[in-house]
């Protein structure tokens, strides 16, 4: 039976097993992390992990949760809705997105890794993830489907215009594969205003 730990010993190694986690998955993955590597900094059993964590899964989510509202503030907030100009607020989506992918290492590994994402979900379920407030794919849906209704975005589902916007941000993966790689920052911006101009009504 796992040792009982005070309140001030749980902090300190939730805060461990956090960060070891986010070191972890961010560089080996969820499914080559192991459960001892996860446990060692924090300095305690294996089975004394699941007095704080139900799964790796569990760890994983946690530590997308614990970054949702700074992720939400600076995709959405500071860039999809700081503008009334539909357009504008894709380019700026489109491009704090693709920063936010490049400079946090947990949400770019989802991109290149989206098997992690899907099996995070089947262990733990989306409930959590779907009913937090600062979820960034929820505020995402909740613009797409107001501009559709007022005429500020093409009458498409929205689900194909997320995964248009979707789309936009699977280039940098794929950065090696273009015709002409020494263009990709051309190319990266061609694309965002192709895809604002397409998916927004013709300006009179």
């Amino acid at each position: 039976m796992p040792p009982a730990f005070s309140a001030q010993e749980k902090t300190r190694i939730t805060d461990l097993l956090l960060e070891s986690g986010r070191a972890l998955f961010t560089t080996r993955g969820l499914r080559k992390t192991s459960l001892e590597e996860l446990v060692t900094p924090a300095g305690i059993a294996k089975s004394s992990f699941y007095a704080f964590f139900d799964s790796k899964e569990d760890l994983y989510l946690e530590l997308m949760l614990r970054q949702m509202a700074q992720v939400r503030q600076r995709v959405i907030d500071q860039a999809l809705t700081s503008t009334d100009d539909t357009r504008e607020g894709l380019r700026r989506f489109l491009r704090a997105s693709l920063d936010e992918l490049s400079a946090n290492p947990l949400y770019g590994r989802l991109v290149t890794h989206p098997e992690e994402m899907d099996a995070v979900l089947r262990r733990v379920g989306s409930s959590r993830m779907a009913s937090s407030p600062d979820n960034p794919a929820t505020a995402l849906h909740a613009f797409v489907t107001a501009g559709r209704e007022s005429g500020a975005l093409v009458d498409a589902h929205p689900a194909a215009i997320v995964g248009v916007l979707q789309a936009v941000l699977l280039l940098p993966v794929n950065a090696d594969r273009l015709a002409a790689p020494e263009h990709y920052h051309h190319t990266l911006d061609l694309m965002i205003d192709i895809v604002a101009r397409g998916l927004t009504p013709p300006k009179e």
